[in-house]
This record gives structure tokens, C-alpha cells and sequence, in this order.
């Protein structure tokens, strides 16, 4: 099982209108030959999928990738078990984690905002 580094940047949107390429996430997750997440390979290897929030003007944010009971993925910066501070990915179990495609996810704040992959490697 490989970890692939995911970079996400933010994608158009009404308060960027040309995205970011300094807004976003680099994710380490291990993903199946056709580009999901591959969750037995998260399971074995989990310590290793990280995740780091970076957005100009604010410091970065580490944590890790989660796969909750309830099959959602998400990011989780706390060390502790509480969700609180958790990004769910948007059906990440469903999404495609491949040079050019997009995936959505839902910030601290409550917003939803859409992110292109930009290089897997």
C-alpha cells in the first residue's frame, strides 16, 4: 500500500472568483489504482494519513484523515476524540482523488467549498 500526497487548491468560487493556489489542504491518504480512498488501506496505515490546512494569512493546520463509524471521512486537527473541529469531506467515499477532479469540503465554519486536485504523487 502506497500513501499518495494529494494536494487540493480552492476552486472558484463567489469569494474567489479565480480560486487559490494558497488556499487548501495537502492530504497523505492511500488510494485504490482507480483513485479512491482505499479505507482497509487507511486502516492499516492510519497514523501515516495526514492532513495539513493551509490558507494564506492564517498559520497552517495539522491533523489527521478520520473514517468515522458512520462512513464519512474526515479531517481532524484535535488530538482529542471530539468532533468539534472535524472538515467532513463531501462523499469522499464516493470521490475520485485524480489530477483535474474536484471535491468539496465543509470548513470549520460551516461552509462548503470546492477544491480541484492539483498533482497527486
Amino acid at each position: 500500500m502506497t500513501i499518495r500526497v494529494v494536494r487540493l487548491e480552492l476552486a472558484r468560487d463567489h469569494d474567489f472568483p479565480l480560486g487559490s493556489d494558497s488556499r487548501g489542504y495537502e492530504l497523505h491518504a492511500p488510494l485504490t489504482e482507480d483513485g479512491h480512498i482505499d479505507a482497509e488501506g487507511w486502516r492499516k496505515h492510519r497514523k501515516n494519513c495526514k492532513v495539513r490546512r493551509f490558507w494564506v494569512g492564517e498559520d497552517d493546520e495539522i491533523g489527521h484523515l478520520r473514517h468515522t463509524q458512520g462512513g464519512t471521512w474526515t479531517f481532524h486537527y484535535d488530538e482529542t476524540e471530539a468532533d468539534l473541529d472535524d472538515e467532513p469531506g463531501f462523499k469522499f467515499e464516493s470521490r475520485v482523488f485524480k489530477v483535474g477532479e474536484y471535491v468539496s469540503v465543509r470548513e470549520h465554519d460551516g461552509t462548503l467549498r470546492t477544491f480541484k486536485v492539483v498533482s497527486v504523487r
